[in-house]
């Protein structure tokens, strides 16, 4: 056997254990990629499911009262309040009494609902938002009104929190409220009608109460946990 038959007859192995490296390498990373997939699919499905739930629990909750506070439950789980003349005075951020009886009526109610043991792990923001229009003076730039109603939403936010962490009847679940309710202001960002009509205009100046669900980071601990394996 001469030097160059001796070297093909050496690299014949060599190539099929690094094709056959490959192959398991390529079966790891599919075996892998399909378990990301079958749990992500999982993990969504299990929100949907949560989701759908909640919605019907909501439903269920406040079905009798929600046209009497002139509030709507919304399919994404938002509770809207739509009535600015019963929220707010123009310009204040002193929640009116009508409104603060609406609150008394509503949020321990809701507290219990989503603290309940079905429903709490998934629970990881509970949004209070406040909406205003476009509106402000006359003579102030658009961009002047959305900075001076950016201040005036915030301040009512905070001030529903602080009415609300002030209830006795929350009192046994204060410390998850403080570390799981914020106060959003929001100005003009998000309207409801773009439309320039006084009605339009009006039903932009809203407070909604928004959850938000633990299902992304949910999703990013399983990934970092298969990533560690």
């Amino acid at each position: 056997m001469d030097i160059e038959q001796s070297n093909q007859s050496h690299w014949i192995p060599l190539a099929d254990l690094m094709t056959g490296l490959m192959m398991i390498f390529m079966l790891l990373t599919a075996a892998f990629m399909l378990r990301v997939e079958q749990t992500t699919t999982l993990v969504v499905k299990e929100f949907e499911e949560t989701k759908s739930d909640l919605l019907q629990a909501l439903q269920k909750e406040f079905a009798t009262d929600l046209k009497q506070w002139n509030a709507e439950l919304l399919g994404d789980m938002t509770v809207r309040f739509n009535d600015p003349t019963v929220l707010f005075d123009t310009g204040s951020a002193e929640l009116k009494p009508k409104f603060k009886t609406i609150l008394k009526e509503f949020f321990p109610r809701y507290v219990a609902l989503l603290t309940s043991d079905k429903y709490k792990a998934a629970v990881k923001e509970i949004r209070i938002e406040g909406h205003t229009s476009v509106q402000w003076t006359k003579d102030t730039s658009p961009k002047g009104a959305y900075f001076l109603n950016m201040g005036l939403s915030q301040a009512r936010t905070r001030s529903a929190l602080e009415f609300l962490l002030s209830l006795p009847a929350i009192q046994k679940n204060e410390h998850w409220l403080i570390e799981h309710v914020t106060a959003n202001g929001l100005s003009s960002s998000r309207p409801i009608s773009d439309s320039v009509k006084p009605a339009a205009l009006l039903a932009n100046q809203r407070v909604e109460f928004r959850i938000v669900t633990n299902a992304s980071d949910r999703m990013d601990q399983i990934a970092r946990e298969l990533q560690a394996q």
